[in-house]
């Protein structure tokens, strides 16, 4: 058609059916955004071409999103006990990976051709992205195609029929075992009476009392009277602190300051304690310091939860949608947070477009550097591995210098599907050229290369979780969702329990599958 010529007309026709097809679903199982890769293949096969520039825009803005997005975790993971569900991501990855080169070497395929399959299977589109950087062969999308529906289906399948055949009841397995994820429980409190005469006439910012430590000091009571306790609170011998943290913590601030007394809240009861969630993109991106909770407001933190995880109180710590913050104060101070935390704003994002200018390019400058690898010669991180890595690191902390990187959830997840839709449509036309030649020359051994490559990680991730970890039913399940980045699988699993330890342990093994399968991908390409 003519009116196809058109650049920006073929790029968004192609966009608007990928989208209006991939939200069609077959109970609950649908192609999503990657239906634009499909659509993209059938123009491409009619001699439609998207420019690589587009292509290699949209790639660049989806990596920085998907860095952005899981910086502020990744890090944070590995010093918890999410770690256990990190290692299973990176290990369903090692075992794609793994069983590709073998499949490749036995069935003689190409290492575009493997990587796309293995990043179908894995239902990887950030591994997709890295694999067509490494081989600048758009063979790899076609793997990619043949393979992705049959990744998607394989996990949903999996996490549905597999307890039904092992005869399993997952509530019971899930009570029955003990769990690697830190549950909320009530923290531990203490009334300590100051005794020491050093303690004595100064106030709490000048005693730096158990600074760096899970211990908080909620509220003083003298005689009568509680007092919340802020920064310019003065301490005086036969005060009685009540401290909220860890045991070891609080017997450490206990023999600081004086002795501990029995607590009793009897006469106090204006004081406290409620947890509020997280829910206003006002405060999103902010950090407790920034916010100056007990200064202005007359609160104190005294722990946080995240998908799952407990977190010492932390003054640089910048909050998400969903963190739950523990918090102690008065009846009407406590509301007046809740009204700050949880009223949502008209402003919904908070796109800062210099410092995605300024990650963008950096990343892209990075990209280029050479890396000497021992053994495997020369590579570079290209367009999709140098983004992605500052991305990271820039996301963990939130902002460094002029770049601030703490976007909201719905800034990232537009960033993130504008570039995805121009990636795929650029991937797409190109793939699209020789899709047929492809499926003619290579027949049935893709489809058999992406149900091999599919089924060892699964089912051998699965093992690895329930005996080498000694995890419950619905901790593996959850793990293996994240380890092959299957959202529909997750989906499958929420809606055979009522309880958020499948998303808890998917949101643990995500971050680290996601960034090692666009690695494996490349290494693949290196070792093939």
């Amino acid at each position: 058609m003519f009116i196809l010529d058109e650049p920006l007309v073929l790029l968004f026709v192609i966009i608007a059916l990928g989208m209006l097809i991939g939200q069609w679903s077959i109970k609950g199982v649908g192609l999503g955004s990657s239906a634009v890769l499909f659509v993209a293949m059938v123009f491409g096969h009619y001699g439609y071409e998207i420019s690589s520039v587009v292509q290699n825009l949209g790639l660049s803005l989806f990596i920085v999103a998907v860095g952005l997005q899981a910086g502020p975790r990744f890090f944070k993971m590995i010093k918890t006990s999410g770690i256990i569900f990190g290692i299973i991501g990176v290990v369903i990855v090692a075992l794609a990976g793994f069983t590709t080169l073998i499949v490749a070497s036995v069935m003689d395929l190409s290492p575009a051709l493997s990587a796309g399959i293995m990043t179908g299977a894995m239902t990887s589109t950030p591994g997709l992205a890295a694999a067509l950087e490494a081989t600048g062969d758009p063979i790899a999308s076609v793997g990619y195609g043949i393979a992705y529906p049959f990744g998607v289906l394989a996990v949903v399948l999996f996490v549905q029929l597999f307890p039904k055949v092992l005869k399993v009841d997952l509530m019971k397995d899930l009570n029955r075992k003990s769990s690697p994820i830190r549950r909320t429980s009530s923290p531990d409190v203490m009334t300590i009476e100051v005794t020491n005469d050093a303690v004595h006439k100064r106030t709490l910012k000048e005693l730096r009392l158990a600074e760096g430590t899970s211990a908080v000091i909620s509220r003083v009571i003298r005689g009568d009277r509680t007092i919340i306790s802020l920064s310019d609170t003065v301490i005086m011998k036969g005060d009685r602190l009540v401290a909220v943290g860890n045991k070891r913590d609080l017997a450490h601030l206990r023999d600081e300051v004086g002795k501990e007394v029995p607590t009793n809240f009897s006469n106090h009861d204006n004081i406290k304690l409620r947890k509020v969630t997280v829910e206003s993109e006002a405060v999103v991106g902010k950090s407790l310091r920034e916010l100056a909770l007990r200064r202005t407001y007359g609160v104190t933190v005294t722990r946080i939860e995240r998908v799952g995880f407990e977190f010492n109180q932390n003054p640089g710590w910048r909050l998400e949608q969903g963190d739950i913050l523990t918090v102690v104060s008065s009846e009407g101070r406590l509301d007046e947070l809740e009204s700050l935390l949880s009223t949502k704003k008209l402003e919904v994002t908070n796109i800062h477009l210099f410092s995605l200018a300024l990650i963008l390019l950096i990343g892209i400058l990075i990209g280029m550097i050479p890396l000497y690898i021992p053994w495997l010669g020369t590579i570079t991180l290209g367009i999709a591995g140098g983004p992605l890595l500052v991305a990271l690191v820039i996301g963990h902390y939130g902002k460094l210098g002029p770049i601030r990187a703490r976007f909201f959830q719905p800034s990232n997840q537009v960033i993130g599907d504008i570039g995805l839709a121009l990636f795929l449509a650029g991937a797409g036309t190109t793939a699209g050229a020789g899709i047929v030649e492809i499926i003619q020359q290579e027949g049935a051994r893709i489809l058999l290369a992406g149900a091999i490559i599919t089924a060892v990680p699964l089912i051998g991730g699965f093992f690895i979780a329930k005996k080498l970890f000694h995890l419950s039913m619905v901790h593996s399940l959850g793990a293996l969702c994240g380890g092959m980045t299957s959202t529909p699988g997750l989906g499958a699993l929420n809606s055979l329990v009522e309880t958020d330890d499948p998303a808890i342990a998917y949101a643990a093994a995500y971050p680290f599958a996601l960034i090692f399968v666009a690695l494996m991908s490349q290494l693949i390409v290196l070792f093939l």
